[in-house]
C-alpha cells in the first residue's frame, strides 16, 4: 500500500504507528472538547449557586431591618405620622414581609433559570458516538495464509537477511 503524498511503500508498523498517533489525537482532542463543555457549564452553575446563596443572604440578614424600616415607612406613608393613626403596624409589618419574599422569590428564579441552563456535554457526546460508529464499521484486514513452519536456521538465516 503506498502513501499519495510521498509516493513510497509503508511498512505495517508505520501503517499501525500512524494509526495508533491519528487515534491518540482523536481521544485527545474530544477530551478537550469535553473539558471545555464542562467548563462552560461549571460556570453556569457557579453563577446559579451565586444567585441562590445571594437570595438566601437577603432573605436571612436583610429581614429583620428592612422589615421593621419598611413597616414603619408604610405606617407613615398611611398617615400613622400625623396622629390619624394610620394602618395598622400589623399590615405594615406583613406587607414589608412580602415584599421581602418577592425579592428571594426573584434571586431564587434567577438562580433556577441558571441551573436549568446547564447541560451534558451533547458535542463530547455525539463525537464520541460517531467515533465509536466508524470504529464498529472498521473491519480488520484479513491475515495471510500461514505458511509452514520453517527450521531454525532458515528462519534465522531468513530474518537476517
Amino acid at each position: 500500500m503506498s502513501d499519495p503524498f510521498d509516493g513510497t511503500e509503508r511498512s505495517l508498523g508505520q501503517l499501525v504507528a500512524s494509526a495508533t498517533a491519528e487515534m491518540s489525537a482523536l481521544v485527545h482532542d474530544e477530551i478537550a472538547l469535553a473539558k471545555a463543555e464542562i467548563r462552560q457549564d461549571v460556570k453556569r452553575g457557579a453563577i446559579g449557586s451565586v444567585a441562590g446563596i445571594a437570595a438566601g443572604v437577603v432573605l436571612l440578614f436583610s429581614l429583620p431591618m428592612l422589615s421593621f424600616a419598611l413597616a414603619y415607612a408604610i405606617n407613615t406613608w398611611t398617615g400613622g405620622h400625623n396622629g390619624n393613626g394610620g394602618w395598622n403596624l400589623i399590615w405594615c409589618f406583613l406587607l414589608s414581609f412580602a415584599a421581602n419574599v418577592l425579592i428571594a422569590g426573584l434571586l431564587g428564579f434567577l438562580a433556577y433559570a441558571k441551573f436549568k441552563k446547564v447541560k451534558p456535554p451533547e458535542k463530547s457526546i455525539a463525537s464520541a458516538k460517531q467515533t465509536a460508529a466508524i470504529m464498529q464499521n472498521a473491519k480488520p484486514h484479513p491475515r495471510p495464509a500461514q505458511r509452514p513452519a520453517l527450521d531454525k536456521a532458515s528462519a534465522v538465516a531468513r530474518s537476517s537477511v
